[in-house]
């Protein structure tokens, strides 16, 4: 029997944030054609990319998650006219917060992919998946909780 130690048995826990019209469908379409990925990432679908706090990132890093991916439609194809440029926004000063507080710029990733590309979200939950299993577990920003 070999020993392992901690970090070899560790894996990245990563949070996606994806829109429900193009990022959350192109993970559906990578499913139905059985393409591998990691299944390091627990997806949260929510209506648009634009209506993703930024705060909402902070709070999943605080309570332990290695990785946060938020992911949207490509530009001009938003459903709602104009949320993934919001949410680009959002997400360019969540990135001068968290390089302030002095969290790695590879634990929170913005990307696009539209419903046709299940092949492109198989493989950004590889690169996410591997970016952040580089950085190791997340030790900044954990907050203990009181309560279970």
């Amino acid at each position: 029997m070999t020993t392992e130690t901690k970090t070899e048995k560790w894996e990245p826990r990563i949070v996606a944030l994806v829109c429900n019209w193009c990022t959350y469908a192109g993970a559906d379409l990578a499913g139905i054609s059985r393409l591998q990925y990691p299944p390091n990432v627990s997806l949260i679908r929510l209506p648009c990319s634009g209506r993703i706090n930024p705060f909402y990132v902070v709070k999943a890093l605080q309570h332990g998650v290695d990785g946060v991916l938020v992911s949207g439609c490509h530009p001009g194809e938003c459903h709602y006219i104009s949320g993934n440029l919001a949410a680009r926004r959002k997400f360019a000063f969540l990135q001068n917060f968290l390089n302030y507080i002095g969290i790695e710029k590879d634990r929170a990733i913005f990307t696009w992919v539209s419903a046709s590309e299940g092949e492109k979200f198989a493989r950004v939950i590889t690169e996410v998946t591997e970016k952040v299993r580089a950085l190791g577990p997340a030790t900044k920003l954990i907050k203990e909780l009181d309560c279970v």
